[in-house]
């Protein structure tokens, strides 16, 4: 039996978790100086939400037509992500047309992102025993000054993104790539994730797959913590 002795982690729903939509909305319209009644932000958001507007939020409960092929692409580009959110923002009337491209600006700030209570943590003690650990992440922007600003990134290895290499999970030439930068083979890497079909597709491979749930990061303090029993 090969001992695991490396750990690829997602980023969003699993690292950290995205603000919830009203604050998100709300730093927006700071950010343009628009003005909205206070009773109608909440209801804004949710329907942003419902749209799947938000990257790292809640997928669309509905997809228009003329997306629902781009949206299975959406993490190979990032022009093409940033057209496919903004498209769904958009279904949503909004006071400003320039609010569309600050809600995604606004996703990739640090500011938009929560770190699970037991990341660092978790992180450090792997880091201490010796673990190479990468981040793998379904995405279309560049997260690692997210991972810098919460004080993660530091704990890394390797950190691949989908939109850099053209491939996204569960491709199993993505989680191969990433064994690679690891400098580990499949059997001694463990994946982390919170999507059984994204992330669990490391098992194709050989990798060891740990589900997590993709819960508000004041919800799941120690979701992390079960990575240390393996090593």
């Amino acid at each position: 039996m090969t001992t695991i002795q490396g750990v690829l982690f997602d980023f969003s729903g699993t690292l950290l978790r995205i603000e919830p939509a009203e604050s998100w909305l709300r730093a927006a319209l700071t950010a343009t100086g628009t003005a909205m009644e206070d009773a109608e932000i909440p209801r804004r958001a949710a329907e942003l939400e419902r749209a799947g507007a938000q990257p790292g939020g809640s997928p669309p409960a509905e997809l228009p037509a003329g997306l629902a092929r781009q949206w299975e692409s959406r993490d190979l580009d990032a022009h093409h992500h940033r057209a496919v959110y903004t498209g769904l923002a958009r279904r949503v009337p909004l006071p400003r047309p320039e609010l569309y491209d600050a809600l995604y600006d606004r996703h990739m700030t640090p500011d938009a992102w929560h770190p699970y209570p037991d990341a660092a943590e978790v992180l450090a003690e792997l880091h201490r025993r010796g673990v190479r650990i990468g981040v793998l992440s379904n995405i279309g922007w560049d997260l690692r000054p997210v991972l810098r600003a919460h004080g993660l990134e530091r704990y890394l290895d390797a950190c691949l993104l989908s939109y850099e290499h053209g491939l996204q999970k569960p491709d199993p030439r993505l989680f191969a790539l990433a064994c690679r930068e690891l400098e580990l083979a499949p059997s001694a890497v463990l994946m982390v994730g919170d999507d059984h079909v994204a992330d669990g597709g490391a098992t194709a491979l050989g990798c060891a797959f740990l589900p997590v749930d993709a819960l508000p990061a004041d919800r799941r303090p120690d979701g992390l913590r079960p990575v240390l029993r393996h090593f």
